[in-house]
Order: C-alpha cells, then structure tokens, then sequence
C-alpha cells in the first residue's frame, strides 16, 4: 500500500475531533457562560454536573474533583485507609489503582484477573484477605463491570469499604445497578479520551453515604469544614468550572455514544466471523445481565502475535494500542511489595495478547471493514 494510500484509509483508535463537530456550539456556548461568570472553580457549573452525574449513576451524592487519580485517593481518604492497611486490587489495571494505595502508605493486595473479562477475578477476594485488609478496588476495565455480587457480600460480611474504579465505566452496569452505585465509593475520569471525556483533566466521586459525602466535600478541599476552619488534612483537588460546563454539555449525549460503541462492537463480531478469523482473534466477551459501554474494544491475539500484528496495523494507518502491557506488580516501582514473574499468569499473558482496536460511535462501516481487513491481510501474509 501507498503511503498516499494509507493516508486516505487512516483509522485513528479515537477521532475526539468528529466528537466535537456534533456539539462545537454547545461547547463554545457553555465555555462563554464560564467566562460571563468569572467563576472558574466549583461554583455553580460544578455543583450543577454533580447534581447530574449523581442522577445517571443513581447514587445520591456526587462530589468533583481534579482528576479520576485523585478521585481514587480521596475515596481511600474517606475510607480511613493509611499505612499498615492491606486493600485487595488487581494487578491489571492503570498505574493510579494502585498507586493510590502506595501513597497512603497502605500495600497493594494483587489477586488475578478473569481470563474473558480481564476484571478482577472474583472468587480470589476472599482467599486473598488477613486481618490487615481494609479495603477493596474492583476496577470495572475496559467499560464493563466486574462481577461484584461476591465483593459486595464479603465486603459487607467483613465491614470492610469497597471503592469501585469506575474510571472507564461510567453508565455500565452490573445486573441493572450502575458502575459506582454498588461499592461504598465509585471513582470516574474525565480524562478527554473517557466515553465522557473533559477539555482535560477532571474526576468525580459517587455514593449513597452522607458521611462520605460530606468527608469527601472537606477532603477535596484541604479539609476544610468551612473557609479557613480544617477539619482535616485533605489535598487541593477541586474540578475546574470550565470542565464541569463542557462536561454538562457532553452528559445527554452519552448513552447515545455508547449505543454507538455498542453498535460498533456487535459490527466488528460480525465482520471477523465473516472474515474467518476467529482461530486468531478471540473477541470481547460480554457478561449476562451486563451493560458493557465498550470504552475500549479489546481483542486477544494468539500465537505470539500481537505485537506483530500491531506494527502492520500501523503501517496500515489503523490505530491501535495496549492497554496494559506491564502489569502493575511487574512495575519497578512496586518491586518493594515482593511480586515475582508468574505469580499473576493470567494478567500476564493478558498484558502481551491484549490489543484495543477503534471503536468510537463516530467510526464508519467503511472504516471497520477496512480494520478488519487489514487484520485479515496480516494473517494470510
């Protein structure tokens, strides 16, 4: 293929600019009515998106914050969580789940992974519990919940805070309940690249407890109870005004763009089923009694090949990427915990089959096919 060729074929794994065409004057309309207002941190836009996003998520409190990171941290504030704790993770996830352990002093507890879903394998939880567990993060990855009725019930057996990383699940659900209503806390991103993505960075925590709310409320602000009165020691973490309205504007459109991704994902079975490549690609599984919103469509390549695979993807211009390729207890950082390689195998050999193919509500029929066949083309090479 020519290189002119390829610039005419480019598939990008994400198009935020075709995003943003749909909605450039609700954008705009929304940023001016920030700057007529001068008040660009919290205030009313932020108090208005938390109202809102309480709502979708059917939680009763939303509390804003500067990013998904520190929506984690502050959750695990809340939680009383501080050295010496242990709270059960996975090791399969992005660097913010269990650094946000690290930072509080508490340790990391890695179990696997589910094999079909890459989530935390559930059954592993309570095997994986010492008088010193304090807490626990499912990570909903991917866009699809885990399987959280075994952490909800040993959780509760246990009183032990169950913080839900959300971060790239806002709006799936777990049997009719959404990502972060079922734990003590959810966590979001609004990282511009999330379905719901900001002008930046941007985060929100959720619950259905009125102490954390109000604990997280001081949390993000310093610990202030009121102006210069701290309660306790919190950090600086407040979302930005501006966010909030471009984030107010993007909220209505979301369950639509997530019927896209959908809609692409059930397209791609098809076309991969039609092409004959189920022996090499294993596709993304989706729970029963689930709503997966596909924040990434991720497919196994078997053989050794994903790599491979993924270089002639480049050079075909279809964007890809790996999403993770070290697992968190392979870190250098974390070597301090004691991991070794093969104690996570399934995560392992997840971090080097997993490949995430486009799959933004704005990609054409003709631009999925063209993914497809430029996957098949590799395989018949």
């Amino acid at each position: 293929m020519t290189p002119s060729q390829i610039q005419t074929r480019k598939v990008p794994l994400l198009d935020l600019q075709a995003q943003f065409e749909t909605i450039r004057d609700e954008v705009r309309a929304a940023v001016d009515r920030v700057f007529e207002s001068q008040q660009f941190i919290l205030a009313a836009e932020v108090a208005g998106l938390e109202e809102e996003i309480a709502r979708y998520s059917r939680t009763k409190f939303a509390v804003g914050c500067a990013s998904g990171s520190d929506a984690l941290l502050l959750a695990l504030m809340s939680c009383g969580i501080g050295a010496g704790d242990e709270v059960i993770t996975s090791p399969f996830s992005f660097f913010a789940t269990a650094s946000s352990i690290t930072r509080l002093g508490a340790r990391p507890v890695f179990v696997d992974i589910d094999a079909r879903t890459f989530n935390i394998n559930s059954s592993l939880v309570t095997p994986a519990a010492t008088e010193r567990t304090r807490a626990i993060v499912p990570v909903h990855m991917y866009g699809q919940c885990a399987e959280m009725d075994p952490v909800i019930e040993f959780g509760q057996a246990r009183g032990i805070p169950i913080v839900e990383d959300a971060a790239q699940a806002i709006g799936a659900e777990d049997r009719r309940r959404r990502a972060g209503s079922m734990g003590t806390i959810g966590c979001f991103s609004f990282y511009p690249s999330k379905n719901l993505g900001g002008a930046g960075d941007g985060g929100m925590l959720v619950t259905n407890d009125p102490e954390h709310a109000r604990r997280l409320h001081m949390l993000r602000v310093h610990g202030e109870e009121r102006k210069y009165i701290h309660k306790v020691v919190g950090i600086n973490s407040r979302l930005d005004a501006l966010q909030a309205a471009v984030l107010r504007v993007k909220l209505p459109h979301l369950d639509g763009w997530s019927t896209g991704r959908q809609r692409n994902a059930q397209q791609y079975e098809l076309m991969f089923g039609d092409a004959g490549l189920g022996d090499q690609i294993e596709l993304p599984l989706v729970r029963s009694n689930a709503r997966h919103i596909f924040h990434q469509f991720v497919v196994r390549v078997r053989g050794g090949k994903r790599d491979a695979l993924r270089a002639h993807l480049r050079e075909c211009g279809v964007g890809t990427d790996v999403y993770y390729p070290v697992p968190l207890h392979l870190q250098e950082c974390f070597a301090f915990l004691g991991y070794k390689e093969g104690d996570f195998p399934v995560a392992e050999l997840a971090a080097k089959e997993t490949l995430a193919l486009p799959v933004y509500p704005e990609l054409t029929d003709e631009q999925q096919d063209y993914v497809v066949s430029s996957i098949g083309e590799f395989f018949r090479g």
